[in-house]
């Protein structure tokens, strides 16, 4: 007995019913990303494994234990890509798109991969829509990626969404951020998990991001972020707030938010949706404006946000959306016998070649199943071709939602269905 092959844990199989609801996403989400003037890029699955060690960090979980590394038949190392912003930089360089116009802005719907437990909202192969800004360093630019995702939540009818925002300092502040923060956390490392004490020696800020009860209680009296920002962090940071107001867009000042990936400077936020239980961050983001020159390129600041479009189809649930229905058939051809199966592939093709979804019988089904089928799919009309019909050139056109049906010729069935 040949061996059952099954998917890969952590992945998922989106059969056509389930798709439709990602391709409302999708679609929204272009429509949205457009409106913006975002223009959609399209990078490799995999890059070479040192791009996401010197852009997403070597001392990040993702780098340390979640990203899928393999090599090549020339035993170069590469990784499948476990987010989207190294990739977009590193496009962008190899690409000489930063003597472009400024401010650069692109989108992206992505597969993307970690080793991490599979879980409601969590898994190891997971789908994101995301944006990169790049080429301005004011709030306002902020704000706007804040804005579209914001628009995006609006527009698929989420609801009980909250932003949460927060500073986390530069280059220039944070060093003093973090020699507090350190001192914090000596003074109850004994408590902290084994992770978070590996944390404190390489990136403390994740400290303040572990989910473990006890490190949580723990990182509520740590020092804030915001407290030690320099004057061009605060400044920011309030033009931001102001931005914000600006637009209607409210928000929360989160000192916990840190973000897992080592790029981040000044603003990091999270959209969390109340309503799906532990895995609430339904997109998070921030600025990274040293990214660029980090991995070889020209000093370019960057601002950008990914989503998970499985936990946008969770909170779109408990929201209430409506489903995503599939399209019915405007007609529905039931031939009888192989010069009417000719003559209704000729029908329904013209139909088709004019925009329209129209079926006929491929599987030599008698007429009680041909009807039975035509109801199922939910067809409008449906028109029933027998050797009767062809030798007269006529044929009754049935209008399924109110069982009435009238004559007609069916060479005239295009000029009747579409007038």
């Amino acid at each position: 007995m040949a061996v059952k092959i099954q998917k890969p844990r952590g992945t998922m199989d989106i059969f056509p019913a389930d798709a439709l609801v990602w391709q409302k996403i999708e679609s929204k989400a272009t429509e949205v990303a457009t409106r913006f003037g975002f223009g959609e890029i399209r990078t490799p699955t995999f890059e070479e494994l040192s791009l996401f060690k010197r852009g997403v960090g070597e001392v990040t979980d993702v780098v340390q234990k979640e990203m899928y590394v393999f090599q090549d038949k020339e035993e170069r190392t590469f990784a499948l890509r476990p987010e989207g912003t190294a990739s977009v930089v590193r496009a962008i360089i190899e690409n000489g798109k930063a003597s472009d116009v400024m401010p650069l802005r692109y989108f992206y719907l992505i597969n993307c991969f970690r080793y991490e437990k599979p879980q409601a909202g969590r898994s190891r192969e997971f789908f994101q829509f995301g944006t990169e800004m790049f080429g301005t360093k004011d709030a306002s630019a902020d704000a706007t990626v804040i804005a579209l995702a914001n628009t995006l939540f609006k527009e698929l009818e989420i609801k009980d969404v909250e932003l949460h925002i927060n500073s986390i300092g530069c280059p220039e502040c944070r060093p003093k951020y973090r020699e507090a923060l350190v001192n914090y956390f000596k003074s109850h490392e004994d408590k902290l998990c084994d992770t978070c004490r590996e944390r404190l020696k390489t990136n403390p800020l994740r400290v303040l991001d572990c989910k473990s009860p006890i490190c949580s209680e723990i990182a509520k009296d740590a020092p804030c972020t915001i407290d030690y920002l320099c004057t061009e962090c605060d400044e920011h940071f309030n033009d931001l707030k102001s931005y914000l107001n600006a637009q209607g867009i409210d928000y929360k000042v989160d000192t916990r938010i840190v973000r897992g990936l080592d790029y981040y400077t000044k603003t990091v936020f999270e959209f969390i949706c109340n309503k799906i239980g532990a895995q609430s961050t339904i997109c998070g983001g921030g600025r990274y404006d040293g990214l660029m020159e980090q991995l070889g390129g020209p000093s370019l600041p960057g601002i950008g946000f990914g989503m998970g479009l499985t936990r946008l189809i969770l909170a779109m649930e408990a929201s209430g959306v409506p489903q995503a229905e599939a399209l019915k058939p405007l007609v529905y051809i039931a031939p009888m016998g192989k010069d009417a199966r000719a003559k209704a592939l000729s029908l329904v093709s013209q139909l088709r070649n004019k925009g329209v979804y129209a079926e006929c019988d491929i599987s030599a089904r008698s007429l009680k199943a041909q009807m039975k089928y035509a109801d199922k799919i939910g067809a409008h009309y449906t028109l029933i071709l027998g050797d009767s019909e062809l030798e007269c050139g006529k044929a009754q056109l049935k209008d399924m939602t109110n069982s009435t049906q009238k004559e007609i010729e069916i060479d005239s069935l295009i000029k009747e269905l579409l007038g």
